[in-house]
């Protein structure tokens, strides 16, 4: 579990809107690789909610999966 340093960290470098690219997800119900999607939150134990643009809503947790930010 993260403390309340690290989440703060995460919520720095994923604000709400940022767009970001799925590089894996341990999660037989991910999206496929490659996905992009908007950060809608990173709620208090550092699981980043994404909107997937695929219509997924499925958290990307800090530390096993993996997102990129995609820059504009």
């Amino acid at each position: 579990m993260m403390n309340r340093q690290d989440v703060a960290k995460l919520r720095e470098r994923f604000p709400e809107g940022t767009k970001v690219r799925l590089i894996r997800m341990d999660d037989v119900q991910a999206p496929p690789t490659g996905c992009t999607g908007r950060v809608r939150l990173v709620d208090d134990i550092g699981t980043i909610h994404v909107a997937w643009d695929n219509g997924s809503s499925l958290g990307v947790v800090y530390g096993v999966d993996e997102v990129e930010i995609v820059k504009p």
